[in-house]
């Protein structure tokens, strides 16, 4: 299954690599340079295929936990000042997809959506430091039941050049939902409250719609 957004990449490479296969059959006379350009172009088939593929996947809804919102690994776990919503401290959790992650980004939480964003920015490496703030990007707030107002930050990368956000304010959105796609792009960032408990480590993969992020801590504990 593929997702709606590479639709028509996937048909366009389908024919250009059609195309380039018939063509090397009919006008390449040399084996080698005729075998080698059928299968560069299979293998770019392939890798569009790979990227644009969108598992369905059910998530166990809980307002308790907080649901990694896509594939790939776990790169940053601080505490750090968010300048746009907050203004205030928060703990940050930094996902960093590969290209051969799925590239979805479904809701973490389940919620009302209060605030939805689009920057333009550059297009610096995921992990650089600066990259959440210069960065083209989109910033989506969710107001849950348990863990108050949650931040999402899809960031795109070196290659990206498209962010698809779908978060409308005043939308009600459910946990593990489709929520956009980072269009060959990189990292979505988790802004989550000091009293969050955080259930994954440093370079942990993680599964969107099924990883635990963090768990809402219990008031009997405070």
């Amino acid at each position: 299954m593929f997702h709606k957004e590479g639709q028509r990449i996937v048909i366009t490479t389908f024919f250009i690599v059609a195309a380039i296969i018939l063509a090397a059959d009919f006008l390449v006379d040399l084996s080698w340079l005729r075998y080698t350009l059928q299968i560069g172009a299979l293998v770019l088939l392939i890798l569009i295929l790979q990227f644009f593929r969108n598992p369905k996947r059910i998530a166990i809804k809980s307002f308790d936990e907080i649901l990694a919102p896509v594939d790939g690994k776990v790169v940053i776990i601080e505490e750090v000042e968010e300048k746009e919503y907050f203004k205030d401290k928060r703990i940050q959790v930094s996902i960093f997809m590969s290209p051969l992650n799925v590239h979805v980004t479904r809701y973490a939480a389940s919620g009302v959506i209060k605030y939805s964003k689009y920057h333009p920015g550059k297009y610096l490496v995921a992990w650089h430091p600066k990259s959440s703030e210069k960065n083209e990007r989109t910033t989506v707030v969710i107001n849950t039941p348990k863990f108050g107002d949650i931040l999402y930050r899809q960031i795109a990368g070196a290659v990206a050049r498209r962010i698809v956000n779908y978060a409308e304010v005043g939308e009600n959105v459910q946990q593990g939902e489709d929520a956009g796609f980072i269009k060959f792009g990189s990292r979505v960032d988790l802004l989550l409250p000091l009293d969050s408990i955080i259930t994954v480590k440093l370079n942990q993969k993680v599964v969107g719609a099924k990883t635990c992020i963090a768990t809402a801590r219990d008031k009997d504990e405070e």
